[in-house]
């Protein structure tokens, strides 16, 4: 391994990737119907697990699944009727967390998962201010050259079987992160990427909670 691996860092990282199934209700938000993570730490030279978390998530009234969710994820209606709800599952996510650790969210496509975490922030304080750093840009700029990101693209690039159950949360954190640990070990190699500062100036996403809060013009 090379630069990256071995910043000091990079090495005091937890990366907690992350993915949440939704419904997409009409004039509202997405809402969270099931959420997965997967906590990653690199140690002594190896990636070793330090955490995982599922859970289905039941919907607000206004926000059902519908058949095409059914269709996309297999989740109905009847199975989420007794889950807990948004606070009660983030919630417990967000306990998880270690005070004083740093953190660095991972997902395919982050923007989607920060959304619907900064719209829960109440339930998760410390996860709606926790970065992101996104699959997508990192691949592109170390696999140019690809018809296009999406997960399934960079699965059969990387020759990463396609899970059963695809399009569940956990399913699709499991794949993600085998896609990133096959980023890291091509970002290892690259002279530019020697640092976790280089990785996040690529590929980071700062949550909407830590970005400064602008003022007007002039304060009346």
């Amino acid at each position: 391994m090379g630069g990256l691996t071995e910043d000091p860092d990079f090495l005091a990282t937890t990366f907690v990737v992350i993915d949440f199934e939704t419904t997409t209700p009409a004039g509202y938000p997405a809402q969270p119907i099931e959420v997965a993570a997967l906590a990653l730490r690199y140690e002594a030279g190896a990636w070793k697990e330090t955490g995982r978390s599922q859970s289905l998530i039941r919907p607000p009234t206004f926000a059902p699944v519908t058949p095409a969710d059914t269709a996309q994820t297999g989740l109905t209606p009847e199975q989420l009727q007794q889950a807990p709800s948004p606070a009660e599952a983030l919630g417990a996510l967000d306990r998880r967390l270690t005070a004083g650790t740093p953190y660095l969210l991972v997902a395919q496509h982050a923007a989607t998962e920060a959304g619907v975490i900064h719209n829960q922030a109440e339930h998760c304080p410390t996860l709606a201010r926790t970065d992101f750093l996104d699959t997508i840009p990192l691949a592109k700029h170390l696999i140019p050259g690809l018809p296009n990101y999406k997960l399934d693209t960079l699965l059969a690039h990387f020759g990463i079987q396609q899970p059963a159950d695809r399009h569940r949360a956990y399913a699709d954190v499991d794949v993600t992160a085998q896609v990133l640990l096959r980023l890291i070990s091509a970002a290892n190699e690259n002279a530019g990427l020697g640092d976790l500062a280089a990785l996040v100036k690529i590929a980071g996403r700062t949550a909407k909670l830590n970005m400064p809060t602008q003022t007007g013009l002039f304060d009346i």
